[in-house]
């Protein structure tokens, strides 16, 4: 079992292997842990990742992130969605074993988080939620919505997309949530893209943003679990 220190870890999918990254938070008597995967076009390294991961991790949540197998293997092809679905759930057998968790959360950013809504949707045991720029639909194609498994999830959701978000239209996202049944929270952050990236003109900053998704996370797993720091 890892103790409470950062750790870098190689998990088994089938025949093949990726990495993933426990980023600790400080220890608050329980351990909730957040396994967050990547987008269609970044890594479990880039600069968005690490900067929501850092959101995040400073409310005393434990995050791991992780790379698809494409892109541990330099492929900038995303796996088909079966593919991805297995990769998350390797990573989170590993952190059951690794880190046992008083509380799991699964999710990620835009087609990672897909990939986990897709696992739970399907009963794949875990505590909630945690979406990051839900992908509902193509940029450009409203009319190919992503939302036909959002009624079959029963766990709790946090989801966070901006108003700008060029692949969630804020109107085709509250119609698809008419059909959850879920205790689905929807949090848009005002003038934020698919990036979570906001203009100058806004008033505001990038890390104003991501504030604003770490203490949304707080009080959101306060409300099904005990509150954390």
């Amino acid at each position: 079992m890892a103790d409470s220190a950062s750790a870098t870890w190689k998990v088994r999918v089938g025949e093949e292997e990726t990495s993933a990254v426990l980023d600790a938070a400080e220890a608050i008597g329980r351990r909730i842990v957040f396994a967050c995967a990547h987008g269609a076009g970044g890594h479990m390294g880039d600069k968005g990742m690490l900067a929501v991961a850092e959101a995040i991790r400073a409310h005393g949540i434990d995050v791991v992130r992780f790379n698809f197998l494409y892109k541990e293997k330099g492929s900038g092809r995303p796996d088909a969605m079966p593919r991805l679905m297995d990769t998350t759930s390797a990573v989170v057998a590993r952190i059951r074993e690794e880190l046992r968790p008083d509380v799991l959360i699964i999710g990620g950013r835009s087609m990672g988080g897909r990939a986990a809504s897709m696992l739970a949707a399907q009963g794949f045991a875990c505590d909630g939620l945690l979406l990051l720029a839900y992908p509902l639909h193509p940029a450009g194609q409203p009319e190919k919505l992503r939302d036909a498994h959002l009624p079959d999830i029963t766990v709790p959701v946090l989801c966070f997309n901006g108003t700008r978000d060029d692949l969630c239209r804020p109107d085709l996202m509250e119609r698809a949530l008419q059909t959850v049944k879920t205790d689905w929270r929807m949090h848009w952050l005002e003038g934020a893209d698919h990036s979570f990236h906001v203009l100058k003109k806004s008033g505001r900053t990038d890390a104003q943003v991501l504030d604003e998704v770490g203490d949304a996370t707080k009080a959101w797993i306060g409300e099904f679990s005990r509150p954390v720091v």
